[in-house]
């Protein structure tokens, strides 16, 4: 995958969560005392500045009370290589 396109992924996994974060009245200190994820970290999983593992999707979504599903229901198309 092409580093621009990976980018815009982080990018915009980072807002749905912002978005599902904030629509739970959650700050990231909040969420973070409910999962096993670092405050530092959600912020900048939120900005798209890091890629998490699968593990981290999973506590997220604990952490949001959430379908882990829910947080990767982006809309994003991907490229087909030529």
């Amino acid at each position: 995958m092409e580093s621009f396109i990976k980018e815009k992924l982080l990018v915009s996994f980072g807002q749905l969560l912002r978005k599902v974060r904030l629509n739970k009245g959650l700050s990231y200190r909040e969420l973070a005392q409910q999962c096993d994820v670092d405050h530092s970290q959600i912020s900048k999983i939120e900005k798209g500045q890091v890629s998490i593992q699968l593990t981290t999707l999973f506590e997220l979504a604990q952490g949001l009370n959430i379908h882990p599903k829910e947080l990767i229901d982006i809309d994003f198309k991907l490229e087909e290589k030529s």
